[in-house]
């Protein structure tokens, strides 16, 4: 496995418990301590996807209710919840992450690890976001 596909893989993980927690993604990602052998690869990136996110929520999340047509980010399984909004940072503040990767790797990530819809849905909201890119102020 690529070392920015387990680094999101981490990062999710991060940002799912905090989220179930109620607590900063950086306080959780602190509590775990040092990175594992296996996961010190990805560990650089899956640390500026988790910081990313939570410098940037507010906004990420303005755009996920804004554009989630008929779906309010409550009603949204918290999984897919925070793949879209890891998505939605590496495809608007991320340059050196290649937007179609951005968009694909949610998508893998839903596949794996949420609903048998929620694929498609990711990839159609980031896919919008994607395309509307260049008109949204950050």
């Amino acid at each position: 496995m690529a070392a920015r596909t387990k680094a999101r893989k981490l990062a999710l993980d991060i940002l799912f418990a905090a989220e179930l927690r109620e607590e900063r993604p950086a306080d959780v990602l602190a509590q775990r301590g040092r990175p594992n052998q296996d996961e010190l690869a990805a560990y650089d990136h899956a640390v500026r996807i988790v910081e990313g996110v939570q410098e940037h929520r507010e906004r990420i999340d303005e755009l996920l209710a804004t554009y989630a047509t008929g779906w309010t980010l409550d009603r949204m399984p918290a999984v897919d919840r925070n793949i879209l909004r890891m998505g939605v940072y590496e495809l608007l503040w991320l340059d050196d992450v290649p937007d179609g990767a951005a968009v694909s790797e949610a998508v893998k990530l839903a596949t794996e690890l949420s609903t048998d819809e929620s694929p498609r849905f990711v990839n159609g909201l980031l896919a919008r976001l994607q395309q509307l890119k260049p008109s949204l102020t950050l």
